[in-house]
């Protein structure tokens, strides 16, 4: 049961979304539904409209799901395997320059992805589709197996699918298998300078 309150109005879509373990194995996320996903994704902020998010996906039905499950560090691996689809989000570390052909390094590739990872999160919880983000993967073997370019950085393998029971799950997971609370602004705002307190007024 979710049980967050917002101190401050916000969009009811934000306290809703969350991060589930437990997905419904017979449940499978079809190609439109992803699609769905990625458009969402397409429309999240950039800065100078580079847009350097890339996904790479598989679908649990497909020959390329177990090659991507196997990314996975054995914890994440123990419930990620009844999600419906497993999405490595993806960063250009580089942007063109107004030269032909060149490239120079980028300051906010991984902040836009994440933006995008946001826009994706949200549109999946309002069509009934649980998200998990996990860094918890072997950075080093996705560059192999998803043959990613050398300007390419792997940021986090997403799964997606229908949430299910917590019975379940490894039985160290099921109370952990609820909506996770967040500190208030004033522990992470600063006013003028950093350190410095905020004062808000609460609902």
């Amino acid at each position: 049961m979710n049980t967050r309150a917002a101190r401050h109005p916000i969009l009811p879509l934000i306290l809703d979304r969350w991060s589930p373990r437990a997905y419904d194995f017979s449940a499978p996320v079809s190609r439109n539904e992803l699609a769905t996903l990625f458009e969402a994704a397409r429309w999240a902020p950039s800065s100078f409209n580079v847009q350097p998010w890339r996904f790479v996906f598989a679908l649990r039905a497909d020959t390329g799901w177990q090659a991507m499950l196997d990314l996975l560090i054995p914890f994440n691996r123990s419930w990620a395997e009844a999600a419906g689809a497993l999405v490595c989000i993806c960063s250009e570390v580089d942007v063109p320059t107004k030269t032909p052909g060149e490239r120079q390094p980028s300051y906010s590739h991984s902040f836009d992805t994440g933006a995008a990872w946001a826009m994706l999160a949200l549109q999946a919880s309002s069509v009934g589709l649980g998200t998990h983000a996990m860094t918890g993967f072997d950075v080093d073997r996705a560059n192999s197996v998803l043959q990613l370019p050398r300007n390419v950085r792997p940021e986090a393998i997403i799964a997606v699918g229908r949430t299910g029971s917590p019975a379940n799950l490894p039985e160290a997971l099921r109370e952990r298998e609820v909506p996770s609370n967040r500190q208030q602004i004033e522990t992470f705002v600063y006013e003028h300078t950093y350190g410095t307190a905020a004062r808000f007024g609460g609902i």
